[in-house]
């Protein structure tokens, strides 16, 4: 199994945006079929450095993983973000 996750810190970190957002990234649940599990956390602490959005997914491959990474619906999605955040940083494994 693969784990794919993403830190966002977001340019507008209102409560509103923030779960505006994560509606937004769940919406793809259900609608890719290599994406096995999706959540998108919203964090609550107050640190300057913390981030404001985690998103964890899991795969059951590396090629599933990159399959996901050009689907159309995640693209879309993607292209959004970019628009939106300010820093990500992603960490992928396997377990």
């Amino acid at each position: 199994m693969i784990k794919h996750i993403v830190f966002f810190k977001l340019e507008d970190n209102s409560e509103a945006n923030k779960k505006f957002i994560q509606d937004k990234i769940m919406s793809m649940k259900g609608k890719i079929e290599y994406l096995k599990h999706i959540e998108v956390g919203i964090n609550f602490s107050p640190e300057e450095r913390a981030f404001d959005l985690a998103l964890i997914t899991d795969f059951e491959s590396k090629e599933d993983l990159a399959a996901y990474a050009i689907n159309p619906i995640h693209v879309e999605i993607v292209n959004y973000l970019k628009s939106v955040n300010t820093l990500t940083k992603v960490v992928d494994y396997e377990y």
